[in-house]
């Protein structure tokens, strides 16, 4: 029996898998959180833009909060999974999870869910395609 006041890792397989480097922390080796928002906003994007059946764009981020800190050389797994659509935009939640490098032991380090619109050959919305 599991206990829910315990993050468990999504048994999804990661949208996307990085190596926090330092070039994308502080001098104290603590990873940026624009660069923790940034990988998340790409594994937001690669399930947005395959729903649109082309360009998609970020209009907005709710609820990020940050609970434990990524380190330098930490693997970093994004989850992203299509929550719900409309009839141009779609609601993607993301989580983020950090491993050591050195270790089995997993981390959940945030989540949010991003806001994107199928954009067209104007530039402007358009509907999403029938699926």
């Amino acid at each position: 029996m599991t206990d829910p006041a315990i993050p468990r890792t999504p048994s999804d397989i990661p949208t996307i898998r990085v190596i926090a480097m330092p070039a994308d922390a502080n001098p104290a080796g603590d990873i940026f959180g624009g660069w923790l928002m940034g990988q998340m906003d790409l594994a937001a994007s690669s399930i947005a833009s395959r729903r649109a059946q082309g360009r998609a764009s970020t209009v907005a981020v709710d609820g990020m909060s940050f609970l434990s800190p990524v380190a330098v050389g930490d693997e970093v797994s994004l989850y992203a999974t299509l929550e719900s659509e409309g009839r141009t935009s779609m609601k993607i939640h993301v989580e983020a999870w950090r491993r050591a490098r050195s270790g089995d032991e997993t981390q959940k380090v945030t989540d949010a869910t991003f806001t994107f619109v199928a954009i067209g050959a104007d530039g402007r919305s358009r509907a999403l395609p029938p699926i």
